[in-house]
């Protein structure tokens, strides 16, 4: 017998998708300028893609983003962080009551099919789910986000230790494991948390974590961010070999976030030196796109490095010159992205965003395309692209 509950979902899709924007009719969404230059409506393609988004990895039943769409509908915990700032990004944008019905859905449904909690062992992935859900809180003021996301900032703060002289671990079973990833996030989280209550117990974190990560993970010639700190043998050892899009990303936000509270150009200048290292070292030389990462979890890296590049955009006192470029960089990435790199009429995203994925993407290479189309509608909504 069909499960109701499903036929019902059925029934939602259809009415979401025919009542709005297809993303297999408006897949091109390219308008023609007086001047014969072809231009791209990008707030149709950001329609394309998060309708793409909810059309193959939404499930109606448990109410949470699959992680593929080729029937496996296991649930991966912090991809669905990414998943809700995508609703949020296209509720923002379009201001349609469309996506609320998701976004209060998600709620439930993630937490069901994490065991009826929002904890997990990882430190990073409860300051993503954490930071969406503060998010959601600031967007549409439902009180169950915010209490959620605080109670996650508490159980993350138990995971800050002296080993390596700081920071937040990785997972609460690796106590001497340190990353960038597990603090980064963190200080965002408490630097927003103290912009939402004016409590200087958050901000006294933010600036903690951040201090820490600066001075141990963080080349001070470069800015590049490392990956992380690692305890072996009575030694620590900071691996320098990995180094990740996203890390570099959260290293901008936490310096974003701290600038706009303390006006201190120390914080400014830390996240235009790592957003121009990024720009400079991990791009494909060839063409200037961001690096393929791959599958699984790298799918996301470049996304989260995306938002976090924006945020650095919209701060007032960045020089023009500046700001330009990292506009320039999106929206060459954006444009490779839509006219060569994505699989229509599905609207799929591959790893590198100069080719088509052969095989259907996961939910965390999907939502990494999905954030930068959605990131430069913002750019063109707001008048940071160009005519």
């Amino acid at each position: 017998m069909l499960n109701m509950k499903y036929l019902t979902g059925l029934i939602l899709l259809t009415i979401f998708f025919f009542g709005g924007v297809s993303c297999e009719e408006n897949n091109e969404n390219e308008i023609t300028k007086q001047n014969g230059e072809s231009a791209i409506d990008w707030n149709a393609a950001a329609d394309s893609s998060v309708n793409s988004l909810i059309d193959h990895y939404w499930d109606y039943n448990g109410h949470f983003f699959t992680m593929t769409v080729s029937g496996d509908y296991s649930h991966g915990y912090w991809p669905q962080a990414h998943a809700l700032d995508v609703l949020l990004d296209a509720y923002q944008r379009t201001d349609s009551s469309d996506y609320t019905q998701f976004i209060d859905d998600w709620y439930a449904g993630v937490k069901q099919v994490n065991g009826g909690a929002f904890y997990n062992v990882f430190y990073d992935d409860m300051e993503w789910i954490a930071l969406a859900m503060l998010r959601t809180y600031n967007t549409i003021e439902d009180e169950r986000f915010k209490t959620s996301s605080i109670n996650l900032w508490e159980d993350i703060i138990t995971g800050w230790s002296d080993v390596a002289g700081g920071g937040i671990m990785w997972k609460k079973n690796t106590p001497n494991s340190k990353d960038a990833c597990s603090n980064g996030p963190a200080a965002i989280l408490s630097a927003r948390l103290y912009q939402l209550t004016q409590n200087e117990k958050y901000l006294d974190w933010a600036k903690k974590i951040y201090n820490w990560e600066k001075n141990t993970l963080v080349d001070p010639a470069s800015g590049a961010v490392w990956n992380g700190a690692n305890k072996e043998n009575g030694q620590i050892n900071i691996n320098k070999d990995w180094i990740f899009t996203y890390n570099q990303g959260t290293f901008i936000g936490a310096a974003v976030e701290l600038y706009e509270i303390t006006n201190n150009n120390v914080y400014l200048n830390d996240a235009k030196k790592t957003a121009n290292y990024t720009l400079n070292s991990l791009i494909n030389s060839n063409d200037r796109l961001l690096v393929d990462e791959g599958d699984g979890d790298g799918g996301l890296f470049k996304g989260i490095f995306v938002r976090y590049l924006v945020q650095l955009i919209q701060v007032p006192d960045l020089i023009e010159s500046a700001r330009d470029r990292y506009v320039a960089f999106l929206k060459h990435n954006a444009e490779n992205l839509w006219r060569e790199g994505t699989r229509k009429p599905e609207v799929f995203f591959g790893t590198y965003w100069g080719d088509k994925p052969a095989d259907n993407p996961d939910l965390s290479t999907q939502l990494s395309g999905a954030m930068l189309i959605e990131a430069t509608a913002f750019l063109d909504n707001n008048d940071y692209l160009e005519n």
